[in-house]
């Protein structure tokens, strides 16, 4: 394995909370490890799970190992989930470039070298993304739109095929300069905090730097369950209903122009679809009345959200962030 083209370091962040996907947490851990670039250490993270940080420090140790690079296992120290996770990991990064990956995605051999490219030819950039592709455990329906594959955080129809500047990095694959992200003060969000990072960045460094390279590729695994047209719907509805609180807590760097701006592009596939439904594609009709639905459904959870969140009644993120170092 090579060593990094350029002067930048990277630390690689794996968060894990259930042993469900202890082979997959492993295959992660292995396709860090035979990167192009070679990282610095790689953390894994375990969310409140006793059993399995006992298991983690059985395959990898709790102070990490000798073989390059090295694994690193903690405990999750703050209340929160996710967004608490990270931010444990965060503390005991030593790199100039924090970058996380999924416990159930496998990084393709030049992710990392990819991510630190755009930060040595790009230096303005502060976060960026990469593209989770779905790796689908059953066939995938006819009537599941490919612009809603963020439901289950892969890259969706949409997003650019190039590299750009994006409002939402995905969380699976993403990366940040460590001194930026400390800037911000970490993570602020249990369930939406790529999201968080993303406009809290934009909000202080300009929208040009949060960028998408899906050359930065990953295969993220989509359980049978996401699947399903009941997890179809209650994403769509809980995610927008969630959201309000983390754009909330967020004060001026929230917003909800991204999620506008997809509602009006969706509305241009609807009426694409359509002209497909009548050349006699039923899959195409099915898509397209999903996306309705799918939009109906956010819409519900947005309002929702906003009327729980003047009575009082939404939930309090229990990941706060990180004071600034």
């Amino acid at each position: 394995m090579a060593r990094p083209t350029s002067d930048l370091s990277a630390d690689v962040v794996i968060c894990a909370y259930t042993e469900d996907r202890w082979d997959m947490l492993c295959r992660a851990v292995a396709s860090v490890q035979e990167q192009s670039t070679v990282p610095g250490q790689i953390l894994v993270c375990v969310d409140h799970n006793e059993r399995l940080y006992e298991r983690c420090v059985e395959r990898w140790g709790a102070i990490g190992t000798t073989e390059l690079p090295t694994v690193r296992v903690l405990r999750n120290r703050f209340p929160g989930r996710l967004g608490s996770a990270r931010n444990t990991a965060v503390e005991q990064v030593s790199a100039d470039i924090v970058a996380f990956l999924d416990d159930d995605a496998e990084a393709t051999p030049t992710w990392l070298e990819t991510l630190l490219r755009v930060y040595v030819d790009h230096p303005g950039a502060v976060a960026v993304g990469g593209a989770p592709l779905p790796n689908h455990r059953i066939e995938r329906p006819g009537w599941f739109p490919h612009e809603f594959d963020w439901v289950f955080g892969c890259h969706y129809e949409g997003l650019p095929d190039q590299l750009a500047p994006v409002r939402h990095l995905i969380g699976a694959s993403m990366s940040v300069r460590t001194d930026a992200l400390w800037s911000v003060g970490g993570f602020h969000s249990d369930k939406h905090d790529d999201m968080d990072l993303s406009h809290r960045v934009a909000a202080d460094y300009g929208a040009a730097a949060v960028l998408y390279e899906p050359k930065a590729q990953i295969s993220h695994v989509v359980h049978a369950e996401r699947l399903t047209w009941s997890y179809f719907w209650r994403r769509c509805y809980w995610i927008n209903r969630s959201k309000v609180r983390a754009f909330h807590d967020m004060g001026e760097a929230g917003n909800i122009t991204a999620e506008l701006q997809f509602a009006r592009r969706m509305a241009a596939s609807v009426v694409r679809k359509l002209l497909r439904a009548v050349r006699g594609d039923t899959d195409a009709l099915r898509q397209a009345a999903a996306i309705v639905a799918g939009l109906g459904a956010a819409g519900v959870g947005h309002l929702q959200g906003k009327l729980e969140l003047r009575l009082g009644r939404l939930p309090v993120s229990l990941t706060t962030g990180l004071e600034p170092r």
